[in-house]
């Protein structure tokens, strides 16, 4: 992937997360967000949120986007952020990504 295509990537997962995203909740317009997002936009969305609950990544792709993290509540998620979890692996489902 080229650094164009990866910033544009990393760009639409902000805008997911920042928009009507992790802290307005699940709604039809986060829908219609991640439906447009590639498969690196969604994996780098979902994981987002787990660096920001402190979630311990183990892969050599996380570590290198998020750090190890590993702080409390160590990616426990609450269940807004589970939910947007959700919808994003529904369209990681859906648009057949490999995780």
């Amino acid at each position: 992937m080229s650094h164009r295509s990866r910033a544009i990537s990393l760009v639409a997962a902000t805008v997911a997360l920042t928009g009507a995203g992790l802290f307005g909740g699940s709604s039809p317009a986060n829908a219609q967000n991640y439906r447009r997002m590639s498969c690196d936009a969604l994996w780098y969305a979902r994981n987002q949120i787990y660096a920001d609950y402190g979630y311990c990544f183990k892969t050599r792709r996380a570590i290198r986007e998020f750090g190890r993290g590993c702080f409390p509540p160590y990616g426990r998620l609450s269940r807004r952020a589970q939910d947007e979890v959700d919808d994003i692996r529904y369209w990681e489902r859906r648009n057949d990504c490999d995780d």
